[in-house]
């Protein structure tokens, strides 16, 4: 069904917009993002395919192609290395899928499960920073001066963003048939 429907279009440039916008809000806003000893890690990718997930219906998105090929595009990008994010990407669209298992699909629900989703994601990737020296900023000044400013900022993101997306994907699902 995704073949056919107007998503195979919406998702994959919804993804490439979020990969953008979130390496151009972190230049952009650089100064507010990482003020000393702050820093907070904009992480609309995987706001995208997190709502994604829960809005796909029943067109089942390859939702884990595209997150290893964003990971991937990620990683090149902003690393010049293949790195983390291609196995984190496709590491966090699982455990939505099975968090999702024993949730609803309601808006308190699919927040938790992002909250859940940021501090897996952004604590596995400080831990593998940590473990080969690039960080040497202890879990507590992680989890105060990192973690506690990205989870505002991603949640704000959701907040804002849920209606806009949502609307987006019953437009896209309105008409099944191009």
């Amino acid at each position: 069904m995704y073949r056919l429907s107007r998503l195979k279009y919406i998702f994959p440039i919804g993804l490439f917009v979020c990969l953008f916008l979130d390496g151009a809000l972190s230049h952009v806003w650089a100064p507010l993002f990482f003020s000393y000893p702050y820093s907070m890690v904009s992480e609309l990718v995987l706001l995208w395919l997190v709502l994604s997930y829960f809005f796909q219906d029943d067109i089942e998105i390859p939702l884990i192609p595209f997150a290893i090929a964003a990971g991937a595009v990620y990683d090149l990008y902003f690393s010049g290395i293949l790195g983390l994010y291609i196995f984190l990407y496709p590491l966090v669209v699982e455990m939505t899928k099975v968090l999702s298992r024993y949730f609803s699909s309601s808006f308190l629900s699919m927040i938790m499960i992002f909250f859940v989703d940021i501090v897996v994601f952004e604590t596995l990737n400080y831990w593998a920073y940590y473990l080969i020296d690039i960080t040497n900023v202890s879990f507590g000044d992680y989890l105060v001066y990192t973690l506690a400013p990205t989870l505002a900022l991603n949640l704000i993101y959701f907040v804002v963003l849920f209606w806009p997306i949502r609307a987006l994907y019953r437009w896209s699902l309105d008409d099944r048939q191009i």
